[in-house]
């Protein structure tokens, strides 16, 4: 049977497979039409990085073959997928967002969430953008300039999975892998109207690994996302800091509706710290709690973890990191990188001393403490994901101040130090007002788990996306 490809392009990642598996949809043709959506949309978001038409067509035309025989490499096999650039994949360079590494190599191997991926039998369409070393949450790189939110091409997509986030609201497929240090998927989801998960720190094998980071599946819907955990989730022995591996069906599982009369949910509605929610976003999360306390749940407001100096200490942490990095540089590369990213870290680090170091270090081992015994009392965490809507397009940060890069990131980045499960989806869209310019953006809300309870957040992510209002349709290229 053929389907137009608007229809195409609003299946998920489980419908797209189901239709492989009845015949009634070919990889060959969803690939294609993926292909022509990224052609409708790309002049005017810029969220891909490198398109590889050819090795998407041979890998559609492989798994088409596979399913004929029905010998699929897996559940996925044939369906499109999206990979963040700094997820090394075999043969294509990883400059990490940056003009100073314009001549990256292309890597001799796939990270492990590639690999994944790709042994699945997934169709790797291409790569999406992201901003200078990551360390932005906004669509703004030296390299790939801007890539902007298909909701409102003036608006920022946030960041640093800037592309995947755009290409999923876009349909530009129905999978896409970010990576979050400190609200890197998140971010981009509230901003873009998805579901993304940050897992549990070593869930989703990676490489190289580092404190807080991880690469989450960004999907329009969370069943998608738990699809692909059971397909990120399997073990890489590169990754040494990797969970042991747990034979969890993310997708069986977290499709159980929990007893909601049986849990307990902490609220936390303001950080007290960065930004203030804006009144639209406060209102979303309000209705969400609300509308767990309605159905049996256990809601009890929470006070703030945070403090001025632990938020302070995480920025110190990251700039210290991020200058190191840019001493790595020679003069003639740290003069191409983003101006923005260049004065954020090396204002106040160019001056630490071991001292200072240690004691951004050991904010980080405060925030992780303090997170961890706030929550403690709770099965979940239900917050804002991102304090503001959607900022300007062009900007670098909420602000565009490079000594004030991070006000925003308060609700997510105690999550990644955590090591705590965390994911945002879309609960409604802002009202009409200044003639439509900040009208029908999204606006998300912030599930956390206890540690290693990834399940836990997936099912009730399901649990909220039918409890939510009724969604705007997904935006479409003009």
């Amino acid at each position: 049977m053929m389907r137009s490809m608007a229809a195409i392009h609003e299946l998920n990642a489980l419908q797209v497979a189901a239709q492989y598996a009845g015949g009634g949809l070919s990889p060959v043709e969803v690939a294609r039409e993926c292909l022509a959506r990224i052609d409708a949309w790309e002049p005017k978001l810029n969220a891909m990085y490198r398109i590889d038409r050819d090795g998407a067509l041979a890998a559609a035309k492989a798994a088409e073959a596979r399913w004929r025989a029905r010998q699929p490499l897996s559940s996925l096999d044939g369906v499109p997928v999206t990979i963040k650039e700094n997820i090394h994949t075999k043969g294509d360079p990883a400059p990490i967002g940056t003009r100073a590494n314009e001549d990256a190599p292309a890597q001799p191997a796939d990270a492990p969430p590639a690999a994944r991926v790709r042994e699945a039998g997934c169709v790797i369409l291409g790569k999406t953008t992201m901003p200078d070393f990551g360390m932005l949450s906004s669509g703004l790189s030296s390299m790939h300039g801007v890539t902007r939110n298909p909701w409102n091409t003036a608006r920022n997509t946030s960041g640093s999975s800037s592309g995947a986030g755009a290409a999923a609201a876009a349909g530009y497929a129905p999978l896409h892998l970010g990576t979050d240090i400190g609200g890197s998927v998140r971010l981009p989801a509230t901003h873009c109207g998805i579901f993304a998960l940050k897992p549990s720190l070593g869930r989703v094998p990676i490489y190289p690994p580092y404190i807080g980071r991880v690469t989450g599946p960004m999907t329009r819907d969370a069943a998608s996302s738990a699809a692909l955990m059971n397909i990120l989730s399997k073990p890489d022995a590169r990754d040494f800091m990797s969970l042991p591996f747990e034979e969890i069906d993310f997708l069986k599982e977290s499709g159980k509706e929990p007893d909601l009369r049986k849990l307990r949910i902490g609220f936390l509605p303001d950080m007290k710290v960065g930004l203030p929610a804006h009144p639209e976003v406060a209102a979303a999360a309000a209705a969400a709690a609300k509308a767990l306390e309605g159905a049996g749940a256990t809601v009890e407001e929470m006070p703030s973890f945070l403090s001025e100096a632990l938020i302070d200490g995480m920025s110190r942490f990251f700039e210290a990191r991020s200058y190191h990095d840019y001493c790595q540089l020679p003069p003639a590369k740290q003069s191409k990188v983003l101006p923005f990213i260049a004065e954020w870290s090396s204002w106040r680090a160019k001056d630490f001393s071991g001292r200072d170091v240690m004691a951004a270090y050991g904010a980080y081992v405060g925030l992780r403490e303090a997170a961890v015994r706030a929550t403690h009392a709770f099965d979940f965490v239900l917050s804002p994901t991102s304090p503001i809507l959607p900022y300007q397009a062009e900007h670098a940060a909420p602000g565009n101040d490079p000594r004030n890069a991070f006000p925003h990131i308060c609700f997510t980045v105690a999550w990644n130090m955590s090591e705590q499960p965390a994911a945002s989806l879309n609960w409604t869209f802002s009202e009409d007002r200044l003639h439509g310019m900040d009208g029908g953006l999204p606006v998300g809300i912030q599930i956390a788990g206890r540690r290693f309870d990834d399940l836990g957040v997936l099912r009730l992510a399901r649990v909220l996306e039918q409890m939510r209002p009724q969604q705007l349709p997904w935006p479409q290229p003009a």
